[in-house]
């Protein structure tokens, strides 16, 4: 019942999420911005595409944005949380419904995780440029840390347990509170979730419900926060958006197996040479204002 109560929260979550978006294009129609429909939706479609594989979706999508010029690095991380909203909630609708994990476990970490992301997104939506290319260029150090732990077995490869209970449970709650509120930031929740969970002994399958729920719920308040400030590229978010859902789709549906190892590799190494690329540029302009 607690589950069912989940997908159908996430449902509404989708809707409420659809309207707000849809009333602020309707409104800027005559005011978008220059860049590439096409460029924009191979991007969503990709990075989406992956980020149901366990890939993520954050670093390689800042990455192919920043190499495209698609948007400004002030708004980066309000384009990606907006872009991803809907693509997320997809995601999680899908996989809390086909996976088996204890509901008050993933409750729980939905909840801390939105309240985190709800206290970032009013934080980050202020931040000047300097402050997002540094946060940036920390962020993506993130994700490219636990890829590479993962590929070279650093991680424990997790338990067969379904939930939490005790010092376990409340250690996993603040840490996701923690995840998101830095999420907003640019920090891809994915790869840091899944050993957290890999490390209190839970089932790797689990990983995806609890990191593809956290998500869900905290990017449509946290977007919605970033829509009202007007810290987001809206049509390179809109134009990522709807290709995203379709690369969900086929990669939950259709796709079988994938060289994943590989592809790790090459997204670790794109996302190390994005982090020095913005800490390079924010030192390069420390001191000036854009």
């Amino acid at each position: 019942m607690m589950i069912k109560v989940v997908w159908i929260s996430l449902i509404l979550l989708a809707i409420g999420f659809i309207i707000v978006l849809s009333m602020d294009y309707w409104k800027n129609r005559h005011h978008l911005e220059s860049v590439s429909w096409i460029k924009t939706g191979l991007i969503g479609f990709l990075t989406n595409f992956f980020d149901v594989l366990g890939i993520g979706s954050y670093a390689p999508q800042t990455a192919l944005l920043k190499f495209t010029k698609q948007t400004e690095d002030r708004v980066i991380p309000g384009t990606m949380t907006v872009a991803n909203t809907l693509p997320v909630l997809i995601q999680a609708i899908i996989f809390i419904n086909i996976i088996e994990v204890d509901p008050y476990t993933l409750i729980t970490m939905l909840l801390s995780a939105t309240g985190g992301a709800i206290i970032g997104a009013g934080v980050v939506s202020r931040m000047s440029v300097q402050k997002i290319r540094l946060a940036m260029g920390i962020a993506l150090l993130v994700p490219a840390f636990f890829m590479l732990a993962g590929i070279l077995e650093w991680i424990p490869e997790g338990g067969d347990a379904l939930g939490l209970t005790g010092t376990k449970l409340v250690f996993a709650i603040i840490v996701n509170f923690a995840l998101g509120a830095i999420t907003t930031a640019g920090i891809g929740l994915y790869a840091p979730c899944m050993a957290l969970v890999f490390s209190l002994g839970m089932s790797p399958a689990v990983a995806f419900p609890i990191m593809m729920g956290s998500c869900a719920f905290l990017m449509p308040p946290a977007s919605i926060r970033f829509i009202k400030e007007k810290a987001f590229n809206r049509k390179a978010a809109i134009g990522m958006a709807i290709p995203g859902i379709i690369g969900v789709l086929i990669a939950a549906f259709f796709v079988k197996s994938l060289p994943i190892d590989t592809l790790r590799w090459v997204v670790v190494v794109v996302v190390l040479y994005t982090s020095f690329v913005m800490f390079r540029t924010a030192f390069k302009h420390r001191g000036k204002t854009e």
